[in-house]
């Protein structure tokens, strides 16, 4: 039996970072994945392959509403969607290629197949091309993320009641795609079909679009998808899915109590993940999860079995990607004898909408309800020389700082780059700046970040320059 000094289950971006960085730190690594492709649900159905469909139709929509106020003539101008899936499709290809190498350059074993607790030290693999193979480890590492959810009143039939994965992959563009569900995996893919041309009515139990960030966000983004055709139904719950064949009937509740229904080509289910540890067989090892599913971690990410880590989706916080790659890098650290840490307030969150939505910190809600007294800095794009220039004049900084010593405390932006443009307010949070440090930091003219600084002046002393 092979032993190991660390066993990674899941390859997804927590499991494979946390591998890398045990490797590096001279351990001995193992890294399990029951599918076919390294890099788990981010690299083949999630992030990558969604962020490359955006951009797509990003550049489709550029070139029938904007080419020509830029001086660009085009004819005959149409979207072939199977091209479309097949370059997002060599995207994916790559980048998993690209994980693999790094097992190998990193002496990572890899092994494919559903791996499952024999013992709290012992994991059986079902490979993938047949038979079974043990392997032991000193410390595990469960990183099996998460996979769609749905409920009883919307039955999956991944043909036309779908989940983001069979949206990542269509053969057509819908006639008229329902959403369930509002937040950024509805969102991004609405946003996707809607610019490629497709009706998009979103169904939202909440009262705003992505209803976990600041409302001012979800405000703003109504407004900037509004503007290619989509509908809103807010504060409506849905009853009843059905796919009768050629089409799907929604049935809706209003919040006045009335049923409406609706009808249309797909409807695309979006009402959040659930974490996935199927198979995992935790019971041998010790271990079980809570009512929400989720495994319980202490501050060091240990399960109640402390040789066994979990991060990712399958424990508390937010479902990201970088989340999960910084607790792999805090487990393996950890393991190492180190000391690190990851502060979870100041992992970014994203929307890749166009305009992005990126955010840091607290929300102005959060701060009202623990009843911290701040002020805010708002800073409209349409004022900034380079949204201008590049036409992308939606949506705005907001900086939310507080009141007697102006430290930052969040700060929110929709607009151009502003997945990019989060990790400058990142980096001053964590080095718990003052929106009057980053109001006095030279910006680059003209970029997108001068709307940062601007915003910051309004919430320092109300004195921005450009508006």
């Amino acid at each position: 039996m092979q032993q190991y000094d660390v066993i990674v289950i899941g390859s997804g971006p927590g499991g494979y970072t946390g591998a890398i960085r045990c490797a590096q730190l001279g351990l001995k690594t193992a890294i399990i994945e029951k599918y076919n492709t390294l890099g788990g649900t981010c690299l083949n159905v999630g992030c990558i392959p969604s962020k490359a469909l955006l951009d797509s139709s990003e550049h489709f929509f550029n070139a029938s509403h904007t080419f020509a106020e830029h001086g660009i003539k085009l004819d005959h101008l149409a979207v072939d969607l199977p091209q479309m899936i097949t370059r997002k499709q060599d995207v994916v290809d790559q980048t998993t290629k690209g994980v693999a190498f790094l097992m190998k350059k990193n002496k990572i074993d890899t092994y494919y197949g559903v791996g499952s607790f024999v013992d709290a030290h012992t994991v059986k693999i079902a490979k993938t091309e047949g038979g079974e193979e043990t392997i032991s480890g000193k410390n595990i590492i469960i990183a099996t993320g998460s996979k769609p959810m749905s409920f009883p009143s919307m039955p999956l039939d991944k043909k036309r009641v779908i989940t983001s994965t069979e949206a990542l992959k269509l053969t057509e563009i819908p006639k008229h795609m329902i959403i369930i569900g509002a937040g950024v995996i509805g969102a991004e893919l609405g946003s996707v079909y809607a610019r490629l041309g497709a009706k998009v009515s979103f169904v939202e139990f909440a009262d705003s679009m992505i209803p976990t960030m600041d409302k001012t966000m979800g405000k703003e983004l109504q407004k900037s998808i509004k503007k290619l055709g989509a509908d809103f139904y807010f504060n409506h719950k849905v009853t009843k899915v059905e796919n009768t064949g050629s089409e799907v009937v929604v049935s809706v509740e209003t919040p006045k109590g009335e049923t409406i229904t609706m009808t249309g080509d797909y409807c695309l289910v979006s009402v959040g993940r659930k974490p996935y540890t199927d198979g995992l067989n935790l019971e041998a090892a010790g271990l079980a999860v809570d009512g929400r599913g989720k495994i319980e971690v202490d501050d060091h990410l240990q399960t109640k079995v402390p040789h066994i880590y979990a991060l990712g989706d399958v424990i508390r916080g937010a479902m990201l990607a970088h989340k999960a790659e910084e607790e792999g890098v805090f487990i393996a650290e950890t393991i190492a004898g180190q000391k690190p840490h990851v502060n979870y307030l100041l992992i970014p969150n994203v929307v890749y909408t166009w305009p992005e939505v990126a955010a840091v910190g607290y929300t102005e809600e959060e701060l009202k309800n623990k009843g911290m007294a701040y002020k805010v800095g708002s800073f409209p794009f349409k004022a900034l020389g380079r949204a201008r220039a590049s036409m992308d004049i939606d949506g705005l900084v907001k900086v939310l700082a507080d009141k007697e010593t102006d430290e930052l405390l969040g700060v929110h932006i929709i607009g151009p780059r502003a997945a990019d443009m989060i990790a400058e307010a990142v980096m001053a949070m964590e080095f718990r700046a003052s929106a009057e440090d980053v109001s006095r930091i030279s910006h680059a003219h003209p970029t997108y970040t001068e709307a940062f600084k601007e915003a910051c002046l309004v919430a320092t002393d109300n004195r921005a320059i450009n508006m």
